[in-house]
């Protein structure tokens, strides 16, 4: 006989036939009995179980009569299948172990952890899954009411979510992290402070490329752990969540999308394709919607044996911006922390990056964009010999060496066979019927796409429904049509006909999420789409939405056929507001830790949400919803500058300025300020903007940040300084940037500290300037803001090795280097590195050189020909100290024709350059050559005003010259 407390208590013979038990007093007995099968249970402990289950008398646990009288009973239900002894003060059921689902879910539980620990994931979780599928409800519920029953069904509870943990730990082991989400999500919803749980779903979240999920899971977790019990997450959970902020190291370019089912009758194909690629440079996937040109790319990448970049252009609506998102896709920056001006645009970047690098850029949906994507692939084709592209459009892109590849339909055996897979995953039991199957693929045209949305329905329709019902409904919309509209219109009366089996709720949810560019996460979701999990479930299901990484998608076909209902429904300005006040509601809750600790966390978040600010942005300009422009702009203006990616929303900011003019809007004079900085920074037009706008915005912030009141955009104040640097009013802007040290706000404070250091710095009182920036650096670190703490860490060493302190120097320019790593900021990484070098060159030139050379080699792949400038200068450097004059000739004219003049570290490579170059010519004995470079050299310095009230030499000093050559340039002034 089997029994079971894993659930209701039950018993069944051998033969399977359950036994019956009796009343809830029997049941409750038996459940006692069975907590430790073949141990003795007191009698007082079996009275207070039976009599909570309303087995004793009215005023609490039956008497040792009336316990007797039930144990008897039991004895005569159970039979002589299993025997009741009465031992001493108790009873005891003689049963082993084994035969009581607790025992066997007990053992199986500590097989499989053992298993998991020896390394066989496999065999875990197939002895886990076996375990907890012997559960059938809560444990012990006969006896849930009585403290005999609530411990022991406590202990089993804990068992059981354990062993869950484990299962997971398993299935993320064999890699199968995407079907774990879910359950993960459910089960920290209901145990929020399981740390265990939380990390299993951060993993998980991780594994499908969310990390931005993951980083929130954690914060999530943080902030009850904090608020429930007083105390922070573990060191485990903790030292994942740094695991996870530090994955990306290095640059890294966007991974093809994991698919979420086998490639079906295609095998053959993605090898022709990638036999093409390895002789032609450009190759493009042609072929209607739906037909799969996507998924071969994927596989064609996935195949792919060197580095590969990813880039979906589907959300892209402006091409404009098809440099910034390619810099995106391949985990580049736009500019660095510093701000400069740059003369450098985002393709030319591009170019700087991809030259001699051997990649596969994968450019999917371009047929929008056709002309831009044209455009640009030609241009770094030609720039970077080692580049290939493929590319999927519905209409070829038009370039010259361009290699088309045709996707077609599925043939008859492939469409067919991915019927019956797709049919399977929704109904396991599904029978396949060859005719039926036959009829309904060839109504669909064999497509890939029409196919699965038709084989989701099988879990509502039978296949007879569907192949009596369908080819009718389709035969209509393809007649009389040429192959490839046809099958466009086949495919979108797959979509219409999926559309009208949905309720009328689901079809109201899925016109709503066609606002989304490129997806959103489930709060996101909600809102916008006014509905409910159930109902996003079930379009998942059916499968007009996908979920992957934590976030719902929807693909472009089915989303321009949800855009179509939307409009028609006469709803498409409203939900566009809706997801327009939903994005800036999501960027204003994340601006403020922008500038703390948990900064990376909520870049992360931000930096899965941009498409949709985007997406947001253009609307309400585009719609003259100027408020909300201008308070989405200034929200998210913290996020673009600190990841260098302003000039992806200049071409809004621009046109936003263009219909507002020079006033401001009443109550929005920061946000029209930082719109105007927003505006400045694009290329080309950036200056223009600037120069135009300059003034009022002038205006704008002064009136916010003066006479005691506070703006709501603090970052607003440091980026003012940075750009009235080098183009604009520095004394104004310093005078309104340091006059807010004293701000209640920390990093308003800190920042402002940063700027007013550098005033002394001007005067030549180096003193205390290293006070002022050692300050700010102690504020900026005390917040645990990266940034900031970088640029002022900056300053600080190359202060610090002006007076000859470079261990110090160098310390302070490893911590601002780890933060730079941090912040992917891969330009400012190679310049702190470049500046490590300077401080070792005189008593470590070996060390000097490493830290130039993995300059050169990250400016390089940043794209970064001012960084890439500055390395160049340093390696010059060194081959003119061990001798070599034409390396040191050859590097100096590299580096001198790319260095960037307006920004002042810039100005300073230029002058050592040229110094180089000067004393490249004394050694080979060309005097004129050197004096005209000399003077050159101080020329420049002059112009500049790095350090207007100091001497030459001093101020030659201030930009990291060596004394003897600052002299020699100060002796050339004429």
């Amino acid at each position: 006989m089997r029994f079971g407390i894993l659930g209701g208590t039950q018993a069944w013979r051998g033969d399977g036939a359950e036994v019956p038990l009796g009343g809830p007093a029997r049941r409750a007995l038996l459940a006692l009995l069975l907590v430790r099968p073949g141990e003795v249970v007191p009698a007082e402990r079996l009275a207070d179980g039976v009599g909570a289950a309303g087995g004793g008398a009215a005023e609490g646990a039956p008497s040792a009569h009336a316990l007797q009288s039930q144990v008897s009973r039991l004895r005569s239900a159970l039979g002589g299948a299993a025997v009741i002894e009465h031992s001493g003060a108790g009873y005891r059921l003689v049963v082993a172990a084994q035969h009581v689902d607790a025992g066997r879910f007990e053992e199986l539980a500590r097989e499989g952890r053992s298993a998991l620990r020896e390394g066989d994931a496999g065999r875990a979780r197939a002895l886990l899954r076996e375990g907890l599928a012997l559960w059938r409800g809560p444990a012990l519920a006969d006896v849930a009411d009585s403290a005999p029953g609530r411990s022991a069904a406590a202990r089993l509870e804990e068992l059981r979510l354990t062993a869950l943990e484990d299962r997971f730990e398993a299935e993320l082991v064999i890699g199968e992290h995407r079907a774990a989400v879910p359950e993960l999500r459910a089960l920290l919803d209901r145990h929020p402070l399981r740390e265990r749980l939380a990390a299993l779903l951060m993993r998980a979240l991780f594994a499908d490329d969310g990390q931005a999920a993951a980083l929130v899971v954690f914060e999530q977790v943080r902030r009850r752990l904090a608020e429930e019990l007083g105390t922070g997450p573990s060191a485990e959970l903790a030292g994942l969540h740094r695991e996870l902020l530090h994955a990306d190291a290095a640059p890294t370019p966007t991974a093809p999308p994991a698919p979420l089912t086998a490639l079906v009758g295609r095998a053959g194909e993605v090898a022709e394709i990638g036999e093409l690629l390895g002789g032609a440079r450009l190759v493009t996937l042609t072929g209607p919607g739906g037909v799969g040109k996507t998924r071969l790319s994927v596989e064609v990448a996935a195949a792919a044996t060197g580095e590969v970049c990813f880039v979906e252009l589907g959300a892209l609506r402006d091409a404009a911006l098809l440099p910034q998102t390619l810099l995106v896709a391949l985990g580049l920056r736009e500019r660095g922390l510093h701000l400069t001006r740059d003369d450098q645009g985002p393709l030319d970047r591009l170019r700087t990056a991809l030259s001699g690098r051997s990649l596969l850029l994968v450019l999917d949906n371009c047929e929008h964009l056709v002309e831009e994507v044209a455009l640009v692939a030609a241009r770094l084709l030609t720039a970077c010999p080692h580049l290939r592209v493929l590319a999927t459009s519905r209409e070829p892109l038009g370039v010259i060496g361009e290699h088309l590849h045709p996707v077609r339909p599925l043939d008859a055996p492939a469409a067919e066979a991915l019927f019956t897979d797709r049919a399977r995953a929704v109904r396991r039991a599904f029978v396949t019927d060859p005719v039926a199957v036959r009829r309904v693929c060839a109504a669909l045209d064999n497509l890939p796409l029409a196919i699965e949305l038709v084989a989701a329905r099988l879990r509502t329709l039978t296949l007879e429904e569907l192949a009596a019902r369908l080819p009718d409904r389709l035969a209509v919309a393809a007649r009389g049509t040429r192959a490839a509209d046809g099958r466009h219109r086949t495919l979108r009366s797959t979509v219409a006909w999926s559309w009208d089996l949905l309720s009328v709720p689901e079809q109201r949810a899925a016109r709503r999420f066609s606002v989304f560019a490129a997806g959103a996460g489930m709060e996101t979701a909600l809102r916008v789409c006014d509905t409910d999990e159930e109902t996003l479930e079930s379009l998942a299901d059916k499968s007009l939405l996908d979920r992957s990484g934590g976030r719902y998608r929807m693909l472009a076909t089915i989303r321009a056929y949800a855009a179509e209902q939307l409009d028609a429904a006469g709803e498409a300005a409203a939900v566009r507001r809706d997801h327009a006040r939903t994005v800036l509601e999501l960027v204003r809750a994340a601006e403020p830790w922008l500038h703390r600790s948990e900064q990376l966390s909520w870049l992360a978040v931000l930096a899965a949400e941009q498409p949709e600010v985007l997406a947001a942005v253009q609307w309400a300009v585009a719609s003259s919803e100027t408020a909300t422009a201008l308070e989405l702009l200034a929200s998210v203006a913290s996020y673009l500058w600190i990841r260098g990616l302003s000039g992806t929303l200049a071409p809004q900011a621009a046109a936003l300025l263009d219909a507002v003019g020079d006033t401001s809007p009443p109550g929005l004079d920061e946000e029209y300020a930082v719109c105007v900085l927003l505006a400045a920074s694009g290329s080309p037009g950036g200056r223009a903007a600037w120069h135009g706008h300059r003034a009022s915005a002038e205006r704008a912030l002064v009136s916010v940040w003066s006479a005691g009141r506070a703006g709501r955009c603090p970052a607003a104040l440091l980026l003012w300084m940075m750009h009235n640097a080098g183009d604009g009013d520095a004394r104004g802007a310093y005078a309104l940037v340091s006059a807010q040290r004293h701000r209640p706000d920390p990093w308003v404070s800190a920042a402002a500290q940063y700027v007013t250091a550098f005033g002394p710095l001007g005067y030549g009182d180096l003193a205390e300037a290293e006070r002022g920036l050692r300050t700010a650096v102690g504020q900026f670190r005390a917040l645990g803001e990266r940034w900031g703490t970088a640029l002022a860490l900056d300053a600080l060493a190359g202060l610090v090795g002006v007076r000859g302190d470079q261990a110090a120097a160098i310390a302070l320019t490893d911590e601002a280097l780890a933060l730079a790593e941090q912040l992917g900021a891969w330009e400012d990484h190679a310049d702190f590195l470049v500046n490590r070098g300077d401080h070792r060159v005189t008593t470590d030139p070996v060390a000097a050189r490493a830290d130039y050379a993995q300059a050169a080699d990250r400016a390089h792949r940043a794209g970064s020909a001012t960084a890439l400038a500055a390395a160049h200068r340093g390696l010059a450097d060194l081959a003119l100290l061990d001798g070599d004059r034409t390396a040191a000739r050859r590097l100096y004219e590299q580096a001198l024709e790319h260095q960037d003049p307006h920004w002042v570290k810039g100005l300073a490579n230029r002058i050592r350059t040229l110094a180089g170059l000067a004393r490249v010519a004394e050694a080979g004995g060309d005097r004129a050559a050197a004096r005209s470079h000399y003077r050159q050299a101080a020329e420049a310095a002059s112009a500049s005003a790095a350090a207007p009230r100091t001497s030459l030499p001093d101020a030659l000093r201030l930009m990291g010259l060596p004394a003897s050559v600052a002299q020699e340039v100060a002796r050339h002034l004429p």
